[in-house]
């Protein structure tokens, strides 16, 4: 090749080398830095494709298994409740069998029938009470339809109706709402009322999720309404008609899948209402011969029920349990799947990491000598 000073081939040679070195050299940093294989997708557009696919699933089945786990302790808390409600039919049991003995006046059979009516009311106060998260487990369910309460749908800024207790839904009930900011629903015997707390009646400072409870003075179940800002705190409402249907069981469903198929991915548990209603104890009462023995057999109706409550709901906590661990399983398969295509091997990088340096380093001295070429020939001239 002939010596010339117009072009330098071996410098251009040299540094197009020390570009690419460099770029290797670079693309190697961002994979140590970021630990994974795949940076962007030209470096493995196949294998960025499942990863992010299997991240979806990963982190979707790490929520599965908190859903699980949330279920399970749900479950906890209802046998919980069935479990001391138990215990007061045992208690029950002995009250009943004592009242029926032939020893005892009518005196005595009063006061065993006071501590009776007293545990009944336990067992309304446990099912009624019992909860999870705002959520009644084991006091059956009521439903609203408001269709014909025109003035109180959603629209019209009452978010929901949530009936906690033993409220009958034999009758139908009426809603109405004044000016001073109070409700009132009835089934025509019994009325609960409430009013809108003082800080969010104005119209301008009505929050979403303001909660008006409804009170009877002479029971302990209540109405939440859940207003939202829609609701005009101004204005008299036209009375309504609240429709209600209830049922002696609780149903809740949880996810414990990925998503991806709705159906298979939940698992639904059904809860049965353990009150003294539901237990068909509400009317018992231990004042006579005849009434003792009827609400013994009575009780011992209202233990087969209660365990069988149990039994159902202790094979759904099984279920959720074997489901958790098989969440558990999956998502160590599925988080060990995204690992070998997107996770970074540190070894084998850090020594092409090495060996792109050593050449990127090469490249700088290979460069500084090709430009020192050109200046021998300044020799020629002198």
């Amino acid at each position: 090749m002939a010596l010339n000073i117009i072009s330098n081939f071996a410098a251009n040679v040299a540094h197009r080398n020390l570009v690419r070195s460099d770029m290797d050299l670079t693309d190697s940093l961002s994979k140590l830095s970021s630990g994974t294989r795949v940076v962007s997708a030209k470096d493995d557009a196949a294998s960025m494709a499942i990863g992010s696919r299997l991240m979806s699933e990963t982190s979707a089945l790490r929520q599965a298994q908190v859903n699980a786990g949330q279920a399970v302790s749900m479950l906890q808390v209802a046998d919980g409740a069935m479990g001391r409600t138990h215990d007061i039919l045992m208690r029950m049991k002995s009250l009943a069998v004592q009242a029926g003995s032939g020893q005892l006046s009518g005196t005595e059979r009063g006061m065993l029938d006071t501590e009776y009516q007293q545990l009944v009311s336990e067992i309304e106060r446990l099912a009624n009470d019992t909860e999870f998260n705002g959520n009644q487990l084991v006091n059956g369910a009521i439903v609203v339809d408001r269709a014909s309460a025109t003035d109180f749908e959603v629209v019209d800024g009452v978010q929901d109706i949530v009936f906690k207790g033993a409220h009958s839904t034999a009758t139908d009930m009426s809603i109405s709402y004044n000016t001073a900011g109070s409700f009132t629903i009835s089934d025509g015997t019994t009325a609960f009322d409430g009013t809108i707390p003082s800080g969010a009646h104005d119209g301008s400072t009505m929050n979403t999720g303001t909660v008006v409870t409804l009170t009877n003075t002479g029971t302990a179940n209540t109405i939440d309404l859940v207003l939202n800002t829609a609701f005009d705190v101004d204005a008299t409402k036209a009375q309504g008609t609240l429709d209600l249907s209830g049922s002696s069981t609780q149903s809740f469903t949880f996810k414990v899948g990925t998503g991806t198929s709705p159906t298979a991915d939940e698992i639904v548990v059904t809860l049965n209402s353990v009150s003294a209603s539901a237990l068909g104890l509400a009317t018992t009462n231990v004042t006579s011969k005849a009434q003792s023995d009827a609400a013994s057999v009575a009780i011992t109706r209202a233990v087969d029920t209660l365990n069988n409550a149990r039994a159902n709901l202790g094979a759904s906590q099984n279920r959720l349990e074997f489901a958790s661990a098989n969440i558990a399983t999956t998502l160590e398969n599925t988080e060990a799947a995204r690992s070998s295509l997107l996770d970074l091997d540190v070894a084998s990088e850090m020594s092409r990491f090495t060996s792109r340096q050593i050449l990127v380093q090469a490249g700088v001295a290979m460069l500084a000598q090709a430009n020192q070429q050109p200046q021998a020939l300044l020799k020629l001239l002198q």
